[in-house]
């Protein structure tokens, strides 16, 4: 993938050009926040990068339609600065309906309604924080303020959960997890169900004398969240880490859409 990357005002952008005129994993203008351009820049030239490439343009050359666009895929490294992450929210894989997934997890574009699993985060945060249910789903302001919402696989075909899994981007956001864990500053760590909590693994947390603070609980989807999720008050107490450790709490009250987009 690295034939295709540019920096332009302080990001990083694959931009099509003769020799990405015919690959659609390229098309588009994909950005990418220049903090992460150098720290990710052996990922980005990999082997498995490439067969991940070679993948996409298979699946587009059969005609499947991959969610998100592709000016999405790297969307919460775009607006989540490497050195401003100070919360982490893991899931699995996008939202496979239509016009649903931007690139960021759990989250959905404005006019979408939101999903159930984000209505169940919605419900825990009212309980936590007293904060009431927005009417969208659309979390950028939660990413612009330091959160990464990022997605264990960034595509996904339409229709079809689970579709890209194993082909590579697992391996590209565990170096991502990585990075975060060796920013010198104490970072939240939001583990939602089994998936998610596997990545523990890769982080320094405090109950093994590390300085992040991992958050586990299960996953909101209505077939979990009454088991734990709800009442975990895990946005509470990452705002709690964050003020012991002298840094700015997150603002989770959600503005207007139309504010937002």
């Amino acid at each position: 993938m690295d034939a295709c990357l540019r920096r332009h005002d302080g990001r990083m952008r694959l931009n099509p050009r003769p020799s990405c005129a015919t690959n659609p994993a390229m098309a588009g203008d994909i950005k990418l926040h220049d903090s992460w351009r150098d720290p990710l820049a052996e990922e980005f030239s990999s082997p498995y990068m490439a067969a991940l490439r070679e993948f996409l343009m298979g699946e587009r050359a059969k005609g499947k339609r991959i969610f998100p666009v592709a000016s999405d895929w790297f969307r919460a490294l775009d607006l989540t600065p490497l050195d401003k992450v100070r919360v982490v929210i893991l899931g699995q894989d996008p939202y496979h309906g239509l016009g649903q997934a931007h690139g960021l997890c759990f989250s959905v574009r404005p006019g979408v309604a939101p999903p159930p699993s984000l209505v169940n985060i919605y419900k825990e945060l009212d309980s936590d924080l007293g904060i009431a249910r927005p009417a969208h789903g659309f979390l950028e302001h939660w990413a612009r303020q330091g959160v990464l919402l990022l997605n264990s696989v960034l595509t996904v075909e339409m229709g079809i959960a689970a579709s890209h899994r194993d082909r590579g981007w697992e391996k590209f956001t565990d170096a991502i997890i990585r990075l975060v864990n060796a920013k010198p500053d104490p970072v939240v760590f939001m583990l939602w169900g089994s998936y998610a909590q596997k990545k523990a693994a890769f982080v320094d947390s405090t109950d093994r004398g590390g300085r992040h603070l991992v958050l586990k609980a299960p996953h909101p989807s209505p077939l979990s969240a009454h088991n734990g999720f709800f009442g975990c008050k895990h946005f509470s107490k990452a705002n709690a880490f964050l003020a012991e450790h002298g840094m700015a709490p997150i603002d989770w009250a959600l503005p207007p859409v139309e504010a937002a987009a």
